[in-house]
């Protein structure tokens, strides 16, 4: 076991990044640890995705994020929090899991899957996107659902269903149909939802002229392995079917803020209890920042709106050690 850090930092994406480069630069000792890889969430995405946000609004600690495109995409984006990590030299382990958080006198032993060390504060930035929301539904268990969607090539020739009204579901079937897939949409929605405008024109008009299937206001019922069940407005509707990409989104890791006494509300919007000036939780020197503050409401907070949690929580932790934050 080391010194006592400041600062314990769990979740190595741009905004664990982020408030790594704010201790950084307040002179504070500082240890990032990641349970994935760098930016795992990132990396987890589709592989040609582009973000909605400009370049400028995914840059971290004012190092500029340069792009051939004015929207960049997922690969720019990787390369850019490589360089960020490495021109900083921040310190950071990877594929290192936080498994317990335990507070002793003034400060917290958090032990991980390889280490154990100590820490005044802890950062809790871990995001959203390590459980997917399940369908709940006879057959989801099958090795052809899928709940991350990855490259289209795979999907050639083959017939998917794919779930979903928003960003992820509309370029799943964009990609996998242009590459040769049979592509039907399940939309539990009367019409698709907030999709990425130079997205939703083509993802309409391919509808419209019938080169992608979707039934609108219906779920999907069960999963089988040759087939699945749809039930729509009309009556249950029955397909062929080879894959299914469920495209219904993701959840914080709960379980993890509640093992370490974190209050989340009791409603399904399960909120996490901190102070917004400071990002301070209900537990003394543990904070909050990015997504995981939104709770289920994973689309409030973003790497563009979030960044100004790094720069909260070390300018409160750098005035309770009476250091002066630059």
């Amino acid at each position: 076991m080391e010194d006592i850090l400041d600062i314990l930092i769990i979740g190595a994406g741009p905004i664990g990044l982020a408030c790594g480069l704010e201790a950084k630069k307040a002179g504070l000792s500082y240890l990032i640890v990641e349970k994935g890889c760098l930016v795992n969430s990132l990396y987890n995405y589709p592989l040609y995705m582009t973000f909605f946000s400009t370049a400028d609004r995914l840059e971290i600690g004012g190092i500029p994020f340069a792009s051939i495109h004015a929207k960049p995409n997922r690969a720019e984006a990787l390369e850019y929090y490589r360089r960020v990590t490495d021109s900083e030299q921040l310190k950071v382990n990877l594929f290192e899991e936080v498994t317990a958080v335990t507070p002793e006198q003034e400060h917290y032993v958090i032990s991980t899957s390889k280490a154990q060390y100590r820490a005044k504060h802890i950062v809790i930035a871990i995001g959203f996107y390590g459980i997917p929301n399940l369908l709940n539904i006879k057959g989801e268990n099958l090795p052809k659902v899928r709940h991350y969607y990855f490259d289209p090539h795979y999907y050639y020739r083959q017939k998917v269903v794919v779930i979903g009204a928003n960003n992820s579901a509309a370029d799943a079937a964009l990609e996998t149909w242009r590459k040769g897939a049979d592509v039907t949409m399940v939309v539990r929605e009367p019409e698709l939802g907030s999709i990425k405008y130079w997205t939703k024109p083509d993802l309409e008009n391919r509808i419209k002229e019938g080169s992608i299937k979707a039934y609108f206001s219906s779920n999907l019922s069960e999963i089988r392995e040759h087939e699945v069940d749809i039930q729509t407005p009309e009556g249950k509707v029955t397909i062929p079917n080879d894959f299914v990409l469920a495209m219904t989104g993701y959840r914080p890791d709960f379980s993890f803020l509640q093992k370490i006494g974190v209050n989340l509300t009791n409603d399904n919007k399960r909120y996490p209890q901190y102070d917004p000036d400071t990002m301070e939780t209900n537990l003394p020197g543990v904070y909050l920042a990015g997504v995981i503050c939104g709770g289920m409401d994973t689309h409030v907070w973003f790497i563009e709106n979030s960044r100004e949690h790094a720069v909260k929580i070390i300018r409160n932790i750098a005035s309770l050690a009476g250091v002066e934050n630059k």
